[in-house]
């Protein structure tokens, strides 16, 4: 786990854009965090609110950090290793039950 200080981070609260219609373009509820000695930055618009937001950038900017720090060892690192690993899984049990035309096999030669 990633323990960040307050100070390191530098937080701006700006406007939103995107979905959402006339109230997201008018509020400042989108919030950008700056971690300052890496340079991380994060942006978070998912909720209308400026407190969640806030809640979900830190949590992201945690993940990130850690990522960066730990690599294949952080959390999220561990997932992607996961997925990585299922996406292979499924790739073999793919190739073993349609399989992969063998060069001898002159199934698609036209030659008599």
């Amino acid at each position: 786990p990633v323990v960040l200080r307050e100070d390191d981070i530098d937080e701006k609260h700006v406007r939103g854009w995107g979905n959402g219609g006339q109230k997201i373009n008018k509020t400042s509820s989108c919030v950008q965090l700056t971690h300052k000695p890496t340079g991380t930055m994060v942006v978070c618009q998912d909720t209308r609110s400026l407190h969640q937001n806030r809640k979900l950038a830190m949590k992201r900017l945690k993940d990130k950090l850690d990522l960066q720090l730990n690599g294949s060892e952080s959390k999220i690192g561990k997932k992607v290793e996961k997925l990585r690993a299922r996406k292979h899984k499924r790739r073999q049990r793919a190739k073993k039950k349609y399989g992969q035309p063998d060069a001898g096999d002159d199934a698609g030669s036209d030659d008599p």
